[in-house]
């Protein structure tokens, strides 16, 4: 069964259209914890775009005041910001991505060879009981990759699922990218390493990556839940989704 953690960055990005407090970014996960989701996402940037530091304070306390059962994880490239916003928090998984600042999402993962010694290092300062650490990863990074990965004393790694969503209209290549995720799920797994998803991930692309891609433990999914909830709200969204991914 893959759990179900919702990014709710696209809810923070909407408030943040305006000098006002809604759409609260802390009710948006009561609703969608209430609907049954196992966590929640987060991604603060440094130019606070969307979720903002105080969301963060904001969201730990609630998970911890009312949802001690659910998980937060807090995604972010490691700066010397990052590492001392995580010490503070202290979130049950953190997820470590390569973006610059400039970046408008995520769009590639580690090259594990080439950062080796600072994921290393990243990691080993991180690393402590009852925090999990996950490192973006491409979805063609194989064995080689993973093997690197492995080396940096992670726990998981979270697959790239990007590429896959953008061949929403172009059936042959989303098969290439399915087995290329495949194969590096497949690597994964043969290492030790947990293995998460995210990106792009829609109600319509879904069942063709729970087929193809075997044992995905977690799956954090914004930008594909919060255009759903748009027409069906946040509950049904949460529900279809569920339901997809625990099928």
């Amino acid at each position: 069964m893959t759990l179900l953690s919702v990014n709710l960055n696209a809810v923070a990005q909407l408030r943040n259209r305006r000098d006002l407090p809604w759409p609260s970014v802390v009710g948006m996960a009561q609703v969608v914890l209430d609907a049954g989701a196992s966590g929640v996402t987060v991604h603060p940037r440094p130019d606070e775009r969307h979720i903002r530091r105080s969301d963060v304070f904001d969201l730990s306390a609630l998970l911890r005041d009312e949802y001690p059962q659910a998980e937060f994880n807090i995604e972010g490239y490691p700066s010397e910001d990052f590492i001392a916003l995580i010490e503070l928090v202290n979130p049950q998984q953190v997820t470590l991505v390569p973006d610059d600042p400039a970046q408008a999402t995520s769009d590639h993962g580690w090259d594990f060879h080439a950062n080796n010694n600072f994921l290393t290092s990243v990691v080993q300062k991180l690393k402590q009981p009852g925090r999990r650490i996950s490192l973006f990863c491409d979805p063609d990074a194989g064995t080689k990759g993973i093997s690197a990965a492995k080396a940096t004393g992670a726990d998981r790694v979270e697959l790239y699922t990007g590429p896959y969503g953008g061949c929403y209209d172009d059936p042959a290549r989303a098969e290439a990218e399915l087995a290329a995720l495949a194969d590096t799920a497949a690597a994964a797994h043969a290492a030790g390493l947990g293995l998460n998803a995210g990106h792009d991930l829609t109600l319509e692309n879904l069942p063709a990556f729970q087929a193809a891609v075997k044992g995905v433990d977690e799956a954090s999914i914004g930008h594909g839940l919060t255009a759903d909830a748009l027409l069906m709200g946040f509950p049904e969204a949460v529900r279809r989704y569920r339901e997809v991914l625990e099928g």
